[in-house]
């Protein structure tokens, strides 16, 4: 058994990868699979068609690979995280589609549940801020949606999972979650790492539909049809797998993966964190019989989708790989600022209230420099919260290591570097996200001993070194700040 697979189900698609003992990609699959908008607002994802994609995906990376289950030391699970799924405990038949994180259906819930109280009623507990974004209040939506729904759940024929443990379950048949999806629910006590009855009543959630929690790295079972016999022994939501895959360890290690949106997480170590400056704290893994590693994390809600809606809504370019090419064709943005708030702000700022514009346009500005703001934007997001770290902290981070899909964006990544004012640093291996997932199994089952292994595993491919002077930075960030208070209050719905 001289290999390990790791499937990534993502919000936009699904892949699974093989890697070697190395660390390093052996084969890969990908599907997309249909993003369903029923009303403004509102995502969902079939969760069957993600099964499926998901089977075909692994089945087509072993091939590719030319291996079978027999040649697979185990198989890890990394996922889209918060995205919520109800299913029929004896049909395994899901009662709605999947309601995705991005989703904005339970405002009026948070709105409620914070009736009296503060944005920070369950931060004290969960680590998190009141906001659409999280798990929780989607299963309440979704149980007081239809009537039957919460009887049965009461009664344990109902069950919730987020996409890790959907698929644990269609692999194994076990009802288990890791640690770090169940600290995106707004159900689990961060100092217990358990399910929380205190909250479980204040949002209105059975604990009978609940999974256990369990480790981010050990055997939760064995697989069934194509890997019939594999271990599944390791999950964790996306972006603790890529601080996993980045090999951030240590305390004050920080990584950021630039995907749909954009994840900032930096490692705290064993003791919580609570953010005083608009930052989730979260769990960033748990290894099997240790105590649990805690992060602070940014959640930035728009950035490869930004390009995305360049592309698609608006023409701009006509595949995302020419924004590097209209970006770099001037020098800067014009004077031009966009910001993304197409379903509100999220870290720092937390406002569902805002929505996205375009500023500081004059008759200069062409189609290169929105594209170059977009890039800006990104970076900008990322800056908004690594001050916010360095307010919960007490320092600065000293260098950031990068991942995900925008990373292939050398532009992006020199304006990042210019506006934080330190060194970005992209990895040899980029599929940090699922090789955390792999780290994580391989872990588990011996594939790999300890995390010194892991860490002599990374290396670095490339730096970018600020160059951007203090002056223009100063001015860049003040329009920035400019431009984000324009998005506030634009909806009555706060």
């Amino acid at each position: 058994m001289t290999f390990i697979a790791a499937i990534d189900q993502g919000t936009t698609s699904s892949r699974c990868i093989v890697f070697d003992h190395a660390g390093q990609l052996v084969a890969v699959d990908q599907r997309e699979h249909v993003q369903i908008f029923p009303r403004p607002g509102w995502v969902e994802h079939d969760p069957n068609e993600i099964w499926l994609n998901v089977r075909s995906c692994v089945h087509n990376a072993m091939r590719r690979a030319g291996i079978t289950a027999a040649d697979l030391a185990g198989i890890g699970i990394t996922n889209q995280r918060e995205t919520t799924v109800l299913w029929d405990r004896r049909t395994g038949e899901p009662v709605h589609n999947a309601v995705v994180w991005q989703d904005t259906r339970t405002e009026t819930l948070i709105t409620d549940l914070a009736d009296g109280h503060s944005q920070d009623r369950f931060r004290g507990r969960t680590g998190l801020p009141l906001a659409t974004y999280f798990s929780g209040p989607k299963i309440r939506w979704l149980l007081d949606a239809e009537p039957d729904l919460r009887r049965r759940a009461e009664a344990g024929e109902v069950l919730f999972g987020t996409m890790d443990t959907w698929l644990i379950w269609n692999l194994t048949g076990q009802h288990v979650t890791d640690v770090t999806n169940a600290s995106r629910t707004m159900l689990m006590n961060l100092s217990t790492v358990d399910w929380d009855d205190e909250l479980l009543a204040a949002i209105g959630i059975p604990r009978a539909m609940l999974p256990e929690i369990r480790p981010s790295s050990q055997v939760y079972g064995e697989a069934d049809g194509p890997l019939h016999g594999v271990p599944v022994a390791g999950a964790l939501g996306d972006q603790q797998a890529a601080l996993f895959g980045q090999a951030c360890f240590d305390v004050g290690d920080a990584k950021c993966t630039y995907g749909t949106g954009a994840f900032l997480l930096l490692n705290t170590g064993t003791e919580p964190t609570l953010s005083k400056a608009g930052l989730v704290t979260t769990v960033g893994y748990q290894l099997d019989g240790q105590a649990p590693v805690y992060a602070l994390e940014g959640s930035i809600a728009v950035a490869g989708s930004l390009v995305q809606w360049l592309r698609d809504n608006l023409g701009l370019i006509a595949r995302a790989s020419d924004m590097d090419g209209l970006a770099s064709s001037v020098p800067d943005s014009g004077g031009a600022v966009i910001v993304p708030a197409f379903s509100g702000l999220f870290a720092p700022h937390w406002r569902s209230d805002a929505r996205g514009i375009i500023a500081g346009l004059t008759g200069f500005v062409t189609k290169a420099h929105l594209a170059r703001a977009a890039l800006d934007a990104t970076a900008w997001q990322v800056r908004d919260v690594v001050e916010a770290m360095a307010v919960d902290t007490g320092g600065n981070i000293g260098a950031l290591k990068v991942d995900g899909g925008m990373t292939a964006s050398e532009v992006l990544l020199q304006i990042q570097a210019d506006v934080l004012d330190v060194p970005v640093v992209r990895p040899q291996v980029t599929e940090t996200t699922c090789l955390g997932a792999a780290y994580a199994a391989g872990l588990a089952v011996g594939f790999w001993p300890d995390l010194d292994t892991l860490r002599a595993n990374w290396s670095a491919e490339r730096t970018w070194h600020p160059t951007m002077s203090p002056t223009d930075r100063a001015a860049a960030h003040s329009r920035w700040r400019k431009a984000v208070t324009r998005t506030l209050d634009w909806t009555d719905s706060v």
